[in-house]
């Protein structure tokens, strides 16, 4: 697919320099990023070829707009409130662009063209999902899925879960952000547009993309197996993603399905009789349960307590 064409004008031009900077690092996104510094140069670009999203300043005049013939016109207001042709959206312009570019990606989905926003590289690779799992409480658990995550990420474009009750937001993990709570609002909702969503509502931490964990724990404990496994097989279809790492939680409804579903299972425990007694159970427990499949692929990584 050719890339489509979003092009930014406005007289501010290191703000719209460096929302494209920002666009520019959205690598699953299927854009030609232009800067204008004037609607003649704006006008030049459309002689040459369509623009699909326009960006520009609400500084410029309504009626010098109005022949600005994009598919998609988006006006920078400076106080919320600018006046808008008919064919023209109105959208805050000091907010951040994540925030920016998702409402960008709404207005789109509503004439059903974000998909055709986002580009969907062909996955030579097949698709893992890595859960990290233990029943022994501070053994370094997160701190190994992240890190596995990192050295993962050098190679592949990898996602970290945190889907522990209390991930630690707010102190491990930014307090400001989309959760993981926002993805699986987002994957419930009909239209499913979660792969082009899903780049406006990651952190990243490095080579890293991960989800904040959820504030509030009665929004993961009460999801069910089945919203898990659709939040998760759309991240696998829709997204740029090859790895997922699932950081799971013993208060998870379903945890032993999740852990069912997941390709990879590493148990990260520390090497002490308390802890081993633990894992002792928690192998007794799976093989009572059924979850027989689930120990088999159960993977033990002591670390150094």
């Amino acid at each position: 697919m050719s890339s489509r064409s979003f092009v930014i004008c406005d007289r501010e031009e290191g703000y719209a320099a460096a929302f494209a900077m920002f666009l520019m690092k959205k690598k699953e996104f299927a854009f030609q990023v232009q800067v204008c510094n004037g609607l003649s140069q704006v006008q030049a670009i459309l002689q040459e070829h369509p623009i699909d999203v326009l960006l520009i300043g609400g500084n410029y005049p309504i009626n010098e707009r109005k022949g600005l013939r994009a598919g998609n016109v988006f006006v920078l207001s400076e106080s919320g409130n600018a006046e808008t042709n008919p064919d023209e959206t109105a959208v805050f312009k000091y907010q951040s662009g994540e925030v920016l570019l998702s409402e960008i990606i709404c207005k789109c989905s509503q004439k059903n063209e974000a998909e055709d926003m986002y580009f969907r590289g062909v996955k030579t690779k097949n698709f893992k999902i890595i859960g990290i799992f233990s029943p022994v409480h501070r053994s370094g658990k997160t701190s190994y899925g992240l890190r596995l995550g990192q050295e993962l990420a050098a190679s592949e474009n990898v996602l970290y879960l945190n889907m522990e009750i209390y991930g630690g937001i707010g102190g491990h993990f930014p307090k400001e952000g989309h959760t993981l709570a926002d993805a699986l609002y987002y994957s419930r909702q009909e239209n499913r547009n979660l792969g082009v969503i899903l780049s406006t509502l990651v952190e990243h931490m490095g080579v890293l993309d991960y989800l904040l964990p959820v504030r509030v724990s009665e929004d993961i404990r009460m999801v069910t197996l089945e919203e898990w496994v659709s939040l998760l097989r759309q991240i696998e279809e829709q997204s740029i993603y090859d790895v997922l790492i699932l950081d799971l939680d013993e208060g998870l409804r379903d945890v032993y399905g999740l852990l069912r579903v997941c390709t990879e299972i590493f148990v990260p425990v520390v090497k002490d009789s308390l802890a081993t007694a633990k894992l002792m159970q928690l192998e007794d427990e799976l093989h009572l349960l059924g979850f027989n499949d689930v120990k088999k692929k159960m993977v033990k990584k002591e670390l150094i307590p």
